[in-house]
């Protein structure tokens, strides 16, 4: 079980990435995903080209809102669809961080706006889902606690491990802030509102 041990240190390993950079997903085409991902989840469209490797697909990059991109490569000639059924090596959902405070109005604007909505308490955090034009699980994730963006690893890790002590089958508020406390950070939670465990949207 060694070779599986949960740790925030970095791996002795073939190289060390500096970050997430971008993910590139096949979209259907540019009006569809433009009214979504820019529209409806607020994220920019900072570049608009043609594929460098298929001139005939064009690029569409969105700001997440930290400086990571999530851009498709769209076509025309493509007609959105409405559900997914992905297979090993697909991409099961997106998740996008969320201010905690936002969350309510946010869940309340997209079911005005017509896109179902399915709201959880995932243990580590707590999470809107939706789906984009394809079909395409979103996630909406909210931090249950204040935690710095440079501790976020080295917290969830910590979690876990007191997850296992604790001998639970996932991690909760208890382990999240013992991770906090055991780090010297603040136990600051976010106002977040009861919601079930649940099962993915």
């Amino acid at each position: 079980m060694s070779d599986h041990d949960v740790s925030a240190e970095r791996p002795d390993s073939l190289a060390h990435v500096a970050g997430w950079d971008h993910v590139t997903l096949v979209g259907s085409n540019a009006e569809d995903t433009v009214a979504f991902y820019r529209d409806v989840l607020g994220l920019p469209l900072v570049i608009r080209q043609p594929n460098l490797d298929r001139e005939e697909v064009e690029h569409l990059f969105f700001d997440a809102g930290d400086g990571r991109l999530v851009t498709f490569f769209v076509d025309e000639s493509r007609e959105s669809v409405e559900r997914q059924d992905p297979g090993v090596g697909a991409v099961h959902h997106l998740a996008f961080r969320i201010e905690p405070e936002e969350l309510p109005a946010i869940r309340d604007r997209l079911d005005e706006a017509g896109h179902r909505v399915s709201e959880y308490d995932r243990g580590a955090f707590h999470s809107l889902y939706t789906r984009d034009h394809n079909g395409l699980v979103i996630e909406l994730a909210a931090d249950k606690y204040a935690i710095p963006d440079d501790r976020r690893a080295e917290v969830l890790a910590r979690a876990q491990a007191a997850r296992v002590a604790a001998g639970a089958d996932y991690i909760d508020s208890d382990h999240l802030e013992t991770a906090l406390a055991d780090l010297g950070l603040p136990v600051e939670p976010n106002d977040l509102p009861d919601a079930p465990t649940g099962r993915d949207f």
